[in-house]
C-alpha cells in the first residue's frame, strides 16, 4: 500500500474511527487504510444497531459506514447517529452507488459517500475533506502501529 502524510486532528491527537460494514474483509480492508493514513481503529461493528450502539460508547471522530447491511441499514444508522450526535461525521462507503441511495444518505446526515471497491487515494482526500478545518496533514509518512 502506498505511503500516505499522516492525517491528524487539529489539536495532535490520532483520528478515531468507526468502521461500519457487514463484510469482515470490507472492515479490514477499510482499517489498513485508515491505518495507513494514520489514524486508529477505534472499534468495528457489522450491522445498523451495532454502530449505534458503538458511537455511543466511542464517540470516533469518523465513522466509515456499508449502506446495505442486515438488522438495520446504514442511511438509518447514519441518521440515528447524527439525531443523537449533530458534530457526528459519517462518511458512506457502498458498491451500491445508486443516485437516490447517495441523495438519501446526505440528506440524513451523512458528510460524504465512497464508492466500493475503495481506492486509498480517493479515502484519503475523502477524510481530509470531511474532517475539514479540524485536521491537519503531519509531514512525514505514517509509521507502523
Amino acid at each position: 500500500m502506498e505511503q500516505f502524510a499522516r492525517v491528524i486532528r487539529k489539536d495532535g491527537q490520532t483520528i478515531r474511527y468507526l468502521i461500519v460494514d457487514d463484510s469482515v474483509f470490507a472492515r479490514k480492508n477499510l482499517s489498513r487504510m485508515v491505518e495507513s493514513f494514520g489514524g486508529q481503529v477505534a472499534g468495528e461493528a457489522g450491522d445498523g444497531r451495532a454502530a449505534i450502539a458503538e458511537y455511543d460508547r466511542l464517540q470516533p471522530d469518523l465513522v466509515l459506514m456499508d449502506i446495505t447491511m442486515p438488522e438495520m441499514e446504514g442511511i438509518e444508522a447514519a441518521e440515528r447517529i447524527v439525531r443523537q450526535h449533530p458534530e457526528a461525521r459519517i462518511i458512506m462507503v457502498s458498491s451500491v452507488g445508486y443516485q437516490e441511495n447517495i441523495v438519501a444518505a446526505l440528506q440524513r446526515g451523512a458528510r460524504h459517500f465512497v464508492q466500493k471497491p475503495v481506492k486509498a487515494d480517493v479515502l484519503y482526500e475523502v477524510i481530509k475533506y470531511v474532517m475539514g478545518e479540524d485536521c491537519v496533514v503531519a509531514k512525514g509518512a505514517t509509521q507502523g502501529s
